[in-house]
């Protein structure tokens, strides 16, 4: 595999529906301020839909990253080739010197493989780059995606920011100073 991390383009939103999302989830957490309580909950997430405006559907998938990118949300790619294997967003500035981790996705097959650090670092980068001292996240409550989180230095926060919680009221909330 030749990876390539490289910025990308708004224009190239529309090839989000080459990621692969699908993936077993066993347990999720929930979140009580900074203790997180884990419960099972084993699902089969699908595919998100090529077509049609539900909240997992390709189409929404990219109404969310660009209703981000308006707001001055950077994009990060890794390429497999000429095949996209994951993706984020970083949105500067959402408080005074707070950067959000707005979307991250790395495809079935690829996981597990550096790729989602990679990408993590170099939006990480970007929020330094702008001026932004700490970064936020409202991470799916998937252990797997609370944990990869946490390996990379994101701690739950004891008060999530209100605006963030509203949206996502059953995401685990987490930060990191950056």
């Amino acid at each position: 595999m030749s990876l390539t991390i490289r910025p990308m383009q708004p224009a190239e939103l529309d090839r989000l529906g080459e990621i692969d999302r699908t993936e077993r989830v066993e347990a999720i957490y929930i979140q009580r301020g900074t203790a997180l309580e884990e419960r099972p909950d084993p699902c089969d997430v699908p595919p998100w839909s090529p077509a049609g405006d539900d909240p997992h559907s390709v189409p929404d998938q990219i109404g969310f990253c660009r209703w981000h990118v308006a707001r001055g949300a950077a994009i990060i790619g890794a390429f497999d080739g000429e095949r996209l294997a994951g993706i984020g967003l970083v949105t500067p500035h959402i408080r005074p010197g707070i950067a959000q981790l707005a979307f991250l996705h790395v495809s079935d097959g690829y996981r597990g493989q550096g790729i989602g650090r990679r990408l993590v670092a170099a939006l990480e980068a970007l929020a330094v780059a702008a001026g932004d001292t700490a970064m936020v996240v409202s991470a799916t409550p998937s252990v797997n995606t609370v944990r990869f989180y946490m390996g990379c230095g994101y701690a739950p926060m004891a008060e999530p920011l209100p605006e963030l919680l509203a949206e996502e009221p059953e995401d685990v909330h987490l930060s990191k100073s950056l």
